[in-house]
């Protein structure tokens, strides 16, 4: 397993390569340093001499990838692709517009994210299972009728109405939490409570959906009919063997999740003022803060990398039978 944990990071190096320098295209081929000082500096500061300082103050005043005006390896290393891109792979992320450390920003927004994030994948996951086994358990029955025609209802409402709805009738209503904001300690939790709940009750509907499909393709398989065969009960047959050998697909989709518990959610952080990743991300987008928005896009490819790998290695957990090569 080790060689393989290995050779998985060794490939990973060409595909961060590849995010980095899309990324870097993007930014800076599309939108030119120039651009970015006059979206920066607006309409009536626009002036050459405050562009010039504006990119020399940000480092944005050399060469894009080459730099024909010195020698040796400085040719590539005093280039803004030297300075902005590659340091991010000894994750020194540089500063942000407004002077702010982008890799201390991380560190302080990162425990936030994962406040809210952490809780609604656990306890997500335990509600969607449950009821997942509890419409199979109940097949080709009202039960399992209604349970997926709440699922569909539940898939087609958008999010933002979870949210609004939940923030107007248990915050603004019945006065129950804070409708937005975020404290310290353990004074963090009235404020967690609602988005957490509303980020369970949004991805029911597909979560639960997804995870009944599952159960019922496992259900008709050949070892379960030798289980009844044997005389074992369903509740048995289903809990023991179905479960098990159902979590291969499972975990699939819950370890690729992990990144998104460091990054945040973009929406829930923003309309709940949480300090958190996900709104420090649109935070950058609507100031055009682009030193931020590439620190976590490369950021979120490196996490869902790891996520992948760990997924791999959850498999021989699941499954003995599975040998990583």
């Amino acid at each position: 397993m080790l060689n393989y944990i290995i050779r998985r990071v060794l490939y990973a190096i060409p595909i961060l390569i590849g995010v980095n320098l899309i990324t870097f295209t993007l930014f800076f081929v599309v939108n030119s340093p120039d651009d970015m000082a006059r979206m920066q500096l607006g309409i009536k500061r626009v002036t050459p001499e405050a562009i010039t300082k504006w990119k020399q103050e940000r480092g944005y005043d050399k060469p894009l990838m080459f730099n024909d005006a010195v020698e040796g390896t400085e040719k590539f290393t005093r280039t803004i692709f030297f300075e902005k891109s590659v340091a991010m792979f000894a994750f020194d992320f540089g500063r942000a517009d407004d002077g702010r450390d982008i890799a201390h920003e991380i560190k302080t927004r990162m425990l936030p994210s994962l406040a809210i994030a952490l809780p609604v994948f656990l306890l997500g996951l335990f509600v969607y299972i449950f009821f997942a086994l509890t419409m199979v358990f109940f097949r080709a029955t009202y039960v399992d009728f209604w349970g997926v025609v709440l699922c569909v209802a539940l898939m087609s409402i958008s999010s933002l109405f979870y949210i609004i709805g939940g923030q107007f009738l248990i915050s603004k209503m019945w006065h129950l939490v804070p409708i937005s904001g975020y404290g310290s300690g353990w004074n963090a939790a009235k404020f967690l409570v609602l988005p957490v709940i509303i980020g369970v009750i949004s991805g029911a509907g597909a979560s639960t959906r997804w995870y009944r499909t599952i159960f019922l393709e496992e259900m008709g398989k050949d070892y379960v009919r030798t289980a009844r065969a044997k005389g074992l009960s369903e509740s048995l047959v289903l809990f023991r063997h179905v479960l098990r050998n159902a979590m291969i697909p499972i975990l699939t989709g819950a370890v690729v999740l992990i990144p998104l518990l460091f990054l945040g959610s973009l929406i829930a952080e923003s309309f709940f003022g949480i300090p958190g990743l996900g709104s420090y991300t649109i935070d950058a987008i609507n100031s055009q803060d682009f030193a931020v928005v590439r620190a976590m896009v490369f950021l979120g490819s490196l996490l869902y990398i790891i996520g992948l790998i760990l997924t791999d290695i959850s498999y021989t957990l699941v499954d003995p039978r599975v040998r990583l090569e």
